[in-house]
């Protein structure tokens, strides 16, 4: 399997890059293509003490660079030698099963829907992270690609994040929750109380498997595993998530850290804290799957380093070998409002 890596994407590209990519060929036996600047790529294998890259890794010359200062959505057509634009054709093509890149989200997202293009019948790619959990992990979809939803999104969501769930993160008729202010029926803006009846709907088909509305609370819990949402409230979420875990290792930090009576404490649970480091971190992910999109699609966290990219390569990998787009494609029409000729007639 190969998998290509914007090389030039990121806060640590290339050096980073380039050495997570090198990792996950010794660790995975996965075939990488980096895509990028092909003199920066070679200083890089450089200082990692190799005069030629392996066997298993190919540089693909790219002359441009997406940055910070680019506009997001036409950034793809305005570099079209970038590593970005360069690597989602290349994995277009088929010259390559999945696309990892730690670069600007907002270009990703547009160049990968306009590019690769979505899955026929999708209305809208999620971005759906793995959040810690008290049970080790749930599914957000989504995240912040759709601030506005409709409810068919939401059904499609449920669905994409079901598959997901079940083939990449290992969980047998997941269960999948709508993330809202309380549990009943009755809860929430129209949009909610619309999609529950959807989901509902699905539930009772047996298409997947809904345990009703959630609230956040009681997801961080781990009450379900798969939290649909729409990108607004998702974005929030995960947010409110990520600051919260920083604020208690930080107060764990200090806590330990106050006297000797309190360090010799910390050295007792250590791997209580390396644990719960773990579970907090990230990087042991590796990114964020584009679902929806007809091919794997992995957005790694901008401040990246080798150790998520690598991580980032396993999940793609992992994407890359589910068998999730061929289930998306299959259960389409369950997955719509429209009928066929419905949309035939825009």
């Amino acid at each position: 399997m190969k998998i290509i890596v914007d090389a030039m994407g990121g806060d640590n590209a290339p050096l980073c890059n380039v050495k997570g990519a090198l990792a996950a060929v010794e660790e995975y036996g996965v075939e990488v293509a980096l895509v990028g600047r092909g003199e920066d790529i070679l200083k890089c294998l450089g200082t990692l003490g190799l005069k030629e890259p392996p066997a298993a890794v190919e540089i693909v010359h790219a002359s441009e660079v997406v940055d910070m200062h680019d506009n997001a959505a036409t950034a793809f057509k305005e570099k079209k030698d970038s590593s970005l634009t360069v690597g989602l054709n290349l994995l277009k093509e088929g010259k390559g099963d999945a696309f990892v890149s730690a670069g600007s989200t907002g270009a990703l997202l547009s160049g990968a829907t306009l590019l690769v293009k979505r899955v026929k019948g999708i209305r809208r790619a999620a971005m759906c992270p793995v959040v810690p959990t008290a049970k080790g992990g749930a599914l957000l979809i989504d995240c912040g690609a759709t601030a506005e939803c409709t409810p068919e999104y939401l059904l499609q969501f449920a669905y994409m994040g079901s598959y997901y769930a079940e083939r990449v993160m290992g969980r047998p008729e997941p269960r999948v929750g709508l993330l809202n202010i309380g549990v009943e029926e009755s809860k929430g803006t129209d949009l909610q109380r619309a999609a529950y009846a959807l989901l509902k709907e699905a539930d009772a088909a047996g298409r997947i498997h809904f345990a009703g509305n959630v609230e956040a609370k009681e997801a961080v819990l781990g009450a379900v595993d798969v939290i649909v949402s729409d990108g607004y409230s998702g974005n929030i979420f995960l947010k409110t998530m990520e600051g919260a875990g920083s604020f208690l290792a930080g107060e764990l930090k200090k806590m330990f850290k106050k006297n000797a009576i309190t360090k010799v404490a910390a050295l007792l649970v250590s791997g209580g804290i390396r644990a719960f480091k773990k579970l907090m971190d990230s990087r042991e992910v590796g990114g964020t799957a584009l679902v929806g999109i007809s091919k794997p699609v992995i957005k790694a966290h901008g401040s990246s380093d080798d150790y998520a990219i690598k991580n980032a390569i396993r999940q793609a990998r992992d994407f890359a070998a589910s068998g999730i787009i061929e289930d998306i494609q299959e259960n389409i029409e369950h997955m719509r409002l429209r009928s066929p000729a419905q949309e035939a007639q825009g």
